[in-house]
């Protein structure tokens, strides 16, 4: 059930929210209830104080030496002031009573008569006394304030407030007890209690809807993006999540995307680089095969012989080009390969390669030019690597030249590192391909119409040897114009002499 992130998302909010709703209901109502009980508390200690300043000062002019005396002459006098000092105040009940706990007098609210007669006196039968020990309290001049039954006094909960009756010399004459039914106060934490359950229940649903809403929103380019993943097991590379809004999971989905554009792109080099790697083996071995078998045959006459010969030999020589990259690159790719750092000259490098390179310099009257900063610039990198790099870029400059065009390398130092470049004027590269040149397996000229040895590696080789040397190459392009081929090396002072005496470079 809770295997979906949906649901789980859902159930997680939903339990927040509802436990959020309980203790807000737990929190509001203990303060409202002791609120209640506060207030309470305070009204009838108010109204005990009242009456008592009243009692007290009616009974000292009253001349009357016996307290419990002067309640039972008084009673008639004193009912009708309780009644107007508790009648601002609803359910609130006044009790007098003597000093040994017998009330002699009750009043104030409609409850107060199940107590008293018509006059408001205490019957006879009833002989109301407070428990034991609350007379035990009230004669040591003790306040009480209870929230209960008082004792069994009476038959349900009650606030209670009693306050003693004391003479001028200290004496405990009796006293005054307050009290109020708790019911009121329970009504109110009922009403509370179902307004709260209401209004959280609708604002539950509100909260269900908008979180189904937003989790839905989340979710679902999760399951479109688990879909795509399951088709690119499958094989089926074209598959795109939908991007909607801007937020990080429409960022999330345009990434997913990316990387299945990558995949796909990736997947159709690999099919390229199969094609192309069938036929450089099927096309030389076909060739090899059938001229060997017209001289094995005797098809091809002797005085042919050498010639065909060296065809087959050149055919071999391609042959082992393409093994020997394939080999470079499994090298590369499982770390085997080895970079031996040392300082050489990199324009040394670069005008051996020019003058390895004039047959065919001149074969497309190429004009040719060598800028560099300086005669002798020193760089720290894998010589024989460095090599491989910019004899592959300058073979490619030549290759894909218009006859007549401009061949240029430059060498020139840029923000502390020496940029080497590489410029040929010819067809240069489409904007759609230049993201893709240093990828492996890939070549733009698909028709294989200019270049007919290449396999896409050469480049994807410069640049895994670039990147072991935590440097940089790039390249820039205008179609049908030009194009340019550029890395970055560290700079280096030049070798001590006695490096070069010892043998410790090597060319």
């Amino acid at each position: 059930m809770f295997k979906s992130v949906f649901i789980k998302y859902i159930s997680v909010f939903m339990a927040i929210i509802i436990l959020s709703m309980v203790m807000s209901a737990v929190i509001i109502t203990s303060l409202v209830n002791t609120y209640d009980a506060n207030t309470k508390e305070r009204t009838l200690a108010n109204v005990a104080y009242s009456i008592t300043d009243f009692v007290i000062e009616d009974y000292n002019n009253s001349g009357e030496k016996n307290f419990a005396g002067y309640l039972n002459e008084s009673l008639n006098d004193i009912k009708p002031i309780l009644d107007v000092m508790a009648i601002n105040f609803d359910s609130i009940m006044v009790f007098i009573a003597d000093s040994q706990g017998n009330i002699k007098l009750a009043g104030g609210s409609e409850n107060s008569q199940n107590f008293t007669d018509k006059n408001g006196q205490i019957s006879t039968e009833q002989g109301l006394t407070y428990p034991q020990t609350i007379t035990d309290s009230i004669l040591i001049g003790e306040r009480i304030t209870r929230n209960d039954t008082l004792d069994g006094f009476f038959t349900s909960n009650h606030i209670t407030y009693i306050l003693p009756i004391t003479s001028q010399s200290g004496n405990v004459l009796g006293s005054v007890m307050t009290c109020t039914l708790t019911a009121t106060k329970d009504a109110l934490l009922d009403a509370m209690i179902k307004t709260i359950i209401m209004s959280s229940l609708w604002l539950l649903l509100a909260a269900l809807i908008a979180i189904y809403l937003i989790s839905e929103k989340l979710v679902s380019p999760l399951r479109a993006m688990s879909k795509a993943a399951k088709a690119f097991a499958a094989g089926h590379f074209d598959v795109r999540v939908p991007v909607q809004g801007n937020d990080e999971v429409a960022e999330l989905a345009e990434a997913f995307n990316n990387m299945a554009g990558s995949l796909e792109h990736s997947e159709e080099m690999r099919r390229l680089f199969l094609a192309n790697v069938s036929h450089d083996l099927r096309t030389p071995m076909t060739t090899i095969s059938g001229f060997i078998d017209g001289i094995l045959d005797g098809a091809i006459p002797p005085e042919k012989h050498s010639y065909y010969l060296e065809v087959i030999a050149g055919e071999v020589r391609r042959l082992s080009r393409l093994v020997s990259s394939l080999l470079d690159i499994t090298r590369i790719q499982a770390g085997e390969r080895k970079f031996n750092m040392i300082p050489f000259d990199i324009c040394e490098q670069a005008r051996e390669i020019i003058i390895a390179s004039e047959q065919r310099l001149e074969a497309k009257k190429l004009d040719v030019v060598f800028d560099a900063d300086e005669d002798n610039i020193y760089v720290s990198a894998d010589r024989d690597a460095i090599h491989q790099i910019l004899y592959n870029i300058c073979d490619n400059a030549i290759k894909f030249s218009r006859e007549g065009g401009r061949y240029e390398i430059g060498i020139h130092e840029k923000a502390g590192k020496i940029t080497v470049s590489v410029y040929n004027e010819g067809d240069g590269l489409l904007p759609e391909d230049l993201p893709f040149v240093f990828d492996r397996f890939y070549k733009s000229d698909k028709s294989r119409g200019l270049d007919k040895t290449g396999v896409g590696l050469g480049l994807y080789i410069a640049r895994t040897i670039i990147d072991a040397h935590q440097e940089k190459i790039w390249v820039e392009s205008e179609y049908g114009k030009w194009c340019r081929f550029s890395f970055t090396l560290p700079r280096t002072n030049p070798p001590k002499p006695e490096d070069k005496k010892n043998g410790e470079l090597t060319k």
